[in-house]
């Protein structure tokens, strides 16, 4: 039996990425930003995108044995200061 994972906070899927080499299979990802999910679709083109975290609904959603979440960075980047 393979075991599936939804993938919340997505970015460019490094979850399903890792999740990908144990036999994984990640079906659906939630993600807002373009450009990561640009990157996650090159890498896992039968992946569902879902979109806004905000606007989904379980009922839609469809059922798996495993759900990951990252914590939104865009916080931490803010805070991030390089010398120059």
């Amino acid at each position: 039996m393979t075991l599936t994972m939804g993938s919340l906070f997505d970015g460019i899927g490094g979850f399903p990425l890792a999740a990908a080499r144990y036999g994984i299979k990640t079906v659906w990802a939630s993600e807002i930003e373009p450009f990561p999910m640009e990157v996650t679709k090159r890498r896992f083109p039968s992946m569902a995108h879902k979109g806004d975290i905000t606007k989904l609904s379980g009922k839609l959603l469809f059922p798996v044995d495993i759900i990951c979440g990252g914590s939104p960075c865009q916080d931490y980047a803010e805070e991030i200061v390089i010398p120059k």
